[in-house]
């Protein structure tokens, strides 16, 4: 594996100055806003047109472009369109496309013709989740090793950024006008976001991209899957994050069963906490720059499996608003320093040959334990119990940890 060095803040604060950083922010803000306009803040549009509740559950399935991305990343790594370059010219493509769409949606009354609205929700998810490919091909391509952490810190505060946008603002914008000056509204931003795509410089790869359709579908497979650790790096991006999947997954009924109330619940676990976890990209990413990736994967998975025993610790003390918040501000913090750690592994595992295939395969991985190894996550808590529950739920770290010793503990340098 490759070797690290560690780093000063002041070397971060000189690097953080230059412009891939700047972009990184930005096109973090560009991705994020397709992916509230097609789920939650979309969800309460709905609601509003009399739609039918297990319609409105249905329409989850619009983002499903976000989990199979991984489908046609080859297609991205293979064609280029004849203006701005192969990653520029996809990203510019994504951004009109998608300011066109969710003007679209935004003339379609979903009251009147549910199934076209409908469409061109599954189409705004399609072009997002393309433009999440580029953007994630993009910001491995222009940057070092050691620079992913900070640069993936600032994608996730651009993202979140977006999101007050697409999410709080939108709702509160709806509560004065129409839902379709909303959507007007954001289809205008989206548009906005096409100057991200001219400000920015194409990537100077030095490997070259696939010359066939069937280099780009079969070659990043066959790459990875030759290498020495290829299983173990596949086995790790499924664990690494498990235990703490499991045990986000049964937070709501977990409260609720410790007697708070939904207001409590509402103001701590949905309003203090998320604004206490824009604290995580940030700690992550310094973490990533001064340790390493192999080091801050480490300390991550350390944190993680201990905010996770504290549910257990929650589930022991009798109710108590502070410990409350305390655990679950801690929780959110420790997860996003875990997801930078994450994402800036799995960026640095990528050929940059095959950029855009190979991260949309390991972020597809990345997302089973959240949907499928996580669903039996109720059971268990039914059958062991809460404490014992976060208790298994922390060591079922444990693994990921040992993967990392394994195959990612730092070597010197020959």
């Amino acid at each position: 594996m490759h070797s690290e060095k560690t780093h000063s803040v002041r070397e971060l604060l000189s690097t953080l100055k230059q412009k891939p950083f700047l972009l990184a922010f930005l096109m973090g803000f560009s991705s994020g806003m397709p992916f509230l306009l097609t789920s939650k803040t979309m969800q309460v549009w709905l609601k509003e047109a009399n739609v039918d509740l297990t319609v409105i559950g249905i329409f989850s399935m619009v983002a499903l472009p976000y989990t199979l991305k991984f489908l046609w990343a080859p297609l991205i790594d293979r064609y280029q369109f004849p203006f701005l370059g192969l990653r520029r010219g996809w990203l510019f493509v994504c951004q009109v496309f998608l300011g066109i769409l969710i003007g679209t949606m935004a003339l379609i009354n979903p009251a009147e013709h549910l199934w076209g609205f409908a469409v061109m929700a599954l189409l705004v998810s399609f072009f997002g989740a393309t433009q999440d490919v580029v953007v994630d091909a993009y910001r491995i391509e222009t940057l070092s090793r050691k620079d992913l952490g900070p640069a993936t810190a600032l994608y996730m505060y651009g993202y979140k950024t977006s999101m007050l946008i697409t999410g709080a603002l939108a709702l509160v914008l709806a509560d004065h006008i129409s839902w379709r000056s909303v959507y007007i509204i954001m289809a205008l931003v989206m548009a906005l976001t096409v100057s991200i795509t001219f400000f920015a410089d194409e990537p100077k790869v030095r490997a070259s991209h696939p010359e066939s359709l069937q280099q780009a579908v079969v070659n990043p497979f066959k790459e990875f899957l030759t290498r020495k650790y290829a299983v173990w790096i596949l086995l790790f991006v499924v664990l690494y994050k498990v235990g703490d999947n499991m045990a986000a997954n049964m937070l709501s009924p977990f409260y609720l069963d410790m007697g708070y109330s939904k207001t409590e619940i509402g103001i701590i676990a949905k309003l203090i906490s998320p604004t206490m976890s824009w604290v995580g990209p940030v700690l992550g990413g310094f973490l990533v720059y001064s340790l390493g990736i192999s080091g801050a994967l480490w300390f991550a998975g350390v944190l993680q499996a201990a905010s996770t025993f504290c549910f257990a610790i929650l589930a022991w003390v009798p109710k108590n608003l502070w410990i409350y918040g305390a655990i679950i501000s801690f929780e959110d913090v420790t997860a996003m320093i875990g997801n930078v750690a994450f994402v800036s592994f799995m960026s640095s595992s990528v050929n940059r040959q095959f950029t855009a295939t190979q991260f949309a395969l390991l972020s597809g991985l990345a997302q089973i334990p959240r949907v499928i190894i996580a669903a039996p996550a109720g059971y268990f808590a039914k059958t062991l119990g809460w404490p014992p529950f976060f208790i298994f739920c922390a060591l079922a770290a444990v693994p990921g940890l040992f993967l990392i010793f394994f195959f990612l503990r730092p070597r010197p340098q020959k």
